[in-house]
Parts: structure tokens; sequence; C-alpha cells
């Protein structure tokens, strides 16, 4: 009966992770300027087009859907000359853990989400723990985990849909959420949505005197979102980067115009 599930899982991803017909998804920055812009162990968020995308966004009361990671070109070659280097890694729900192009999410809207402070070695530590996962594929014989994401707007009340999204078997979560890429960041360790607790000191000259203790969020429960809400991650526009001038924009109704 093992194979029957794993099957029927397979065809359930395949369903869940192909694109929407309807989909009016548009990109904001060029394939050129992303990869102009990004470094080594920034997160891009992806705005996806896919039936998965649907209760992700839902779940998590965001646009963003899906989180690659970069990990530069000297990382992973292309295998031909001509062809582009594979500069992003992801964990796919179908695919398992993956290395693709920029040209994978030029089509869809992005933002870049670079991690504040983080040192060199501490970079390529976060690059390193990717990298060395890619191949490994995700069990999908759950099928009751895979088919929660068929009813992506069932009513859930706000303060559970976090929760729903780490229930299951947890390998379809893993491959769901942003799983891999809070792993290499905590593996570090560098914050992305850590929990700050109060905390009293236990000290009889100061009766109100506390600290601050940060308590690491489980990694399956980071969704792509907490990068773009995070206080350590700084959010990265290429065309305010490169410099901005909104005197130069060609607008439609001065082309016309002239």
């Amino acid at each position: 009966m093992n194979w029957i599930s794993q099957l029927t899982g397979n065809l359930l991803a395949k369903y869940l992770t192909s694109p929407l017909k309807k989909s009016a998804q548009y990109a904001t920055i060029s394939q050129e300027m992303l990869r102009a812009t990004l470094q080594p162990a920034d997160v891009l968020l992806v705005d996806g087009d896919t039936r998965l995308s649907v209760p992700i966004k839902y779940l998590t009361q965001s646009t963003w859907s899906h989180a690659a990671i970069y990990v530069g070109d000297a990382a992973l070659p292309a295998q031909e000359s001509w062809q582009m280097p594979l500069v992003l890694v992801e964990a796919d729900l179908k695919e398992g853990v993956r290395a693709i192009t920029l040209a994978h999410y030029a089509h869809l809207n992005t933002r870049i989400c670079r991690p504040v402070g983080l040192d060199e070695a501490d970079r390529q530590r976060v690059v390193d723990f990717v990298v060395n996962r890619i191949g490994y594929h995700y069990d999908l014989k759950n099928i009751l985990d895979l088919a929660r994401y068929l009813f992506p707007l069932a009513p859930v009340p706000t303060r559970f849909r976090r929760r729903l999204l780490t229930l299951g078997s947890g390998d379809p979560t893993r491959a769901i959420c942003s799983t891999l890429i809070a792993q290499a960041f905590q593996s570090v360790p560098y914050p992305i949505l850590p929990e700050i607790k109060r905390e009293w000191l236990n000290d009889p000259q100061c009766a109100d005197c506390y600290a601050e203790i940060y308590h690491i969020r489980h990694h399956s429960l980071i969704t792509p979102k907490d990068f773009d809400i995070s206080p350590f991650f700084d959010i990265i526009k290429p065309t305010i980067r490169k410099g901005f001038d909104y005197r130069a924009i060609a607008w439609r109704q001065a082309h016309d115009k002239h």
C-alpha cells in the first residue's frame, strides 16, 4: 500500500504545484536587476502563482507564498557553458530541495530580504547548509497532509492559521514552509523572528530590573512572511539602490503628447 500512497501523494503534489490558469502575476524587478543586486544568503520572497500558493497566502495573511535563498554563481556553476547558472536553492513540494536559475521566477513579483550584519564566514555557512541538502526528496505518502491544501479558503480563526501549516506528517510541511532556510540561519545562529520574553532579574537592589531574552521559534513555524517583517532582515529594492529619478520615467501620457 505504500507505493499507492506515494503515487497518490506525487499526483497531489504535481496538481498543487501547477500554475493557476487565471493568474495575473507580474514582475516589478527585472531579472538583470535581481542578478546585479542579490548577495549570497539573501532570501528571495516570491508572490507565487500555483494552486499551493493560495492556501499559504491565506493562512499567513501575506502576499508571499514561497521563499528561495541566493547562493551565488560560485556555489553551483552551470553544467554547460550555454546554461544559466543555478543561483537559487529552494524546497519544492514535488521536486524536493533543488537549485534553480533566476529565470524560474522572472515573471513573478519578488522581494529581496538581506540578513543585516551577517559576517562572511557565517554567510558561507548558511550557503553551504542549503547547498549540501540539494537532492533531498520529501516523503509524500501522507495524503491527508497534502489534501488540506485542496481547500484553500476553509474558515480558520486567525490565531490558528500559522499552526495549521505545521500540522501533519512533517515532510510536506517542511517542503511548503520556509523550514530549510530557517534551519540554515538558525545553524549560525541568526535570528529571523524569535519570541522575545521579558524575564525579571533576581536582584534585591533593583526590583524593576528585567532582561529581554530571545527564544528561538521552531523552524517549522517560520513562513515566507516572517522574513519580510523580521527586524533583522533589510528589504532591498534594486530600483532605489541603483539610483532612482522619478523625473526620468517615460510616462505614456508624455509619450502620446510627443
